[in-house]
């Protein structure tokens, strides 16, 4: 088929608040030989979004279109030989129409160019709107408690900020691991919905002391992992959850980037401490059709609940829209964020 030569995308000329953020023409994606051409339908909103746009995580070159996760149909197909001939390639099976999710760099747009690795099949009884909220966060959750902590039955699992879309998803796969499952929310309406997503206790950061609560359900012994997606609030007394031989997956970066840690600080309980990215989980093929086949095995099988919290129009107020709300803390979200692209 052919393609327009310009596209409508969510974009920043320049690094700053949300009124930096603007809907605005750009130039169609480069249809690369090895990639995949994908007519985005929805786009989830996720904290590297705005890191982003603040400059934290610095563009290449302006202007920059945002946005890791989406999900759509396939328009256009590799036609790179070497990749037709792979076989992990051909156990995608790709066709034109397929319904997919995509993780890669610069999808808040109406078409997206992806390299076919990081192209994943959607079931047909998975909808787009679940697939296009589950990916980013669904990878990064069931990697971080297989790789970055193998979470097992018995284990004490803490979980900051635990009502939101990650914190969900790492309380349903945790519980369905056999562990104890201990979280932080800033209202009792959120406290309850974590508690059906797998919560065994759920403590209110404002009224309660985090750490004196952990250390009394565990018996004084603290927790066996803390996934920690607050950074520099939280990170001191993420020190003070853990029991000796625990560790401290550092998930991300919402309230700021995490103060440097001297090695010594880790000798007192033998700490072991990570900050590691589900990219560098899903590299090869192998691993992105292994992961990407699980997750969405989760979500089939309703061992893993997908709960969206709102979709927001494709235009600038939407997405300066969605991206504030995202990061009020203590604010009014619940699961994920999406932006709604394209109708079916």
């Amino acid at each position: 088929m052919s393609f327009p030569e310009t596209i409508q995308a969510i974009a920043i000329d320049q690094n700053g608040d949300v009124d930096v953020l603007q809907k605005k023409v750009v130039p169609f994606p480069e249809h690369v030989p090895g990639n995949v051409i994908v007519k985005i339908q929805y786009a989830g909103v996720n904290f590297i979004d705005t890191y982003y746009r603040k400059g934290l995580y610095p563009a290449k070159s302006f202007p920059l279109v945002l946005g890791m996760e989406a999900s759509g149909t396939i328009v256009g197909l590799p036609t790179d030989e070497k990749v037709l001939a792979d076989e992990q390639y051909k156990k995608r099976m790709f066709k034109i129409g397929d319904k997919v999710a995509v993780n890669q760099s610069n999808v808040h747009a109406e078409y997206a160019s992806v390299s076919w690795v990081r192209v994943y099949p959607v079931p047909e009884s998975v909808s787009l709107l679940t697939a296009g909220a589950a990916l980013l966060q669904g990878l990064t959750a069931l990697t971080f408690v297989t790789e970055a902590y193998n979470v097992k039955k018995g284990d004490y699992v803490f979980i900051h900020t635990i009502a939101g879309g990650l914190g969900l998803l790492f309380s349903q796969l945790s519980k369905d691991r056999g562990a104890i499952v201990i979280g932080t929310t800033s209202t009792p309406e959120k406290a309850e919905l974590a508690k059906q997503h797998g919560a065994d206790h759920v403590i209110l950061y404002p009224v309660e002391n985090t750490v004196d609560r952990v250390l009394e359900i565990t018996n004084g012994e603290g927790v066996h992992v803390v996934y920690d997606g607050v950074g520099k609030d939280t990170f001191d007394n993420d020190f003070k959850l853990l029991r000796r031989k625990g560790t401290l997956v550092a998930v991300g970066n919402a309230s700021g980037p995490a103060p440097p840690v001297a090695p010594l600080r880790l000798v007192e309980k033998n700490l072991a401490l990570l900050r590691p990215s589900f990219m560098n989980y899903t590299v090869t093929p192998e691993e992105t059709l292994y992961y990407g086949t699980e997750l969405f095995k989760l979500i089939t099988d309703g061992k893993l609940k997908i709960n969206v919290f709102r979709e927001y129009p494709f235009t600038t107020e939407g997405i300066r829209e969605a991206q504030s709300d995202l990061t009020t803390r203590s604010g009014k979200t619940v699961g994920k964020l999406v932006i709604k692209i394209a109708d079916n």
